[in-house]
């Protein structure tokens, strides 16, 4: 039997049903106060589009607070080269968005190149 997903003691349906005011008060004290000091216009825009039901809603804005009314959504998060599409989830309820669009590529070396010295040919295998 599969256990059933709770957050803060919420399970996924109470957490929908939260509104801003009780929902800031379950998050660390880093999302409270970005929540607290209101939302950019940028942000406020983006969730007018999510309120009024759009899906595949492309955004810049990784520095806002994954909220209730996101779960089920597919979002498209920019990082910086390409937007990444991320369906959220209720796990990620209380994250920042630009936590699931990383910036950086894993660095995959391959063998020397042409002209290389016969020191660096010796790429060991870890």
């Amino acid at each position: 039997m599969a256990k059933e997903f709770t957050w803060r003691g919420k399970s996924e349906e109470e957490i929908k049903k939260l509104d801003l005011a009780q929902f800031s008060l379950l998050v660390p004290a880093r999302q409270r106060r970005t929540l607290s000091r209101g939302f950019t216009d940028f942000q406020k825009k983006l969730l007018k589009r999510l309120e009024a039901g759009e899906n595949n809603v492309k955004t810049h804005c990784r520095d806002l607070v994954v909220l209730p009314l996101m779960i089920g959504r597919t979002l498209k998060i920019y990082n910086g080269k390409e937007y990444i599409p991320v369906l959220i989830a209720s796990d990620m309820v209380g994250h920042y968005l630009g936590e699931f669009a990383h910036t950086r590529k894993s660095v995959s070396h391959s063998a020397a190149g042409i002209g290389a010295t016969r020191s660096s040919k010796s790429v060991s295998a870890r």
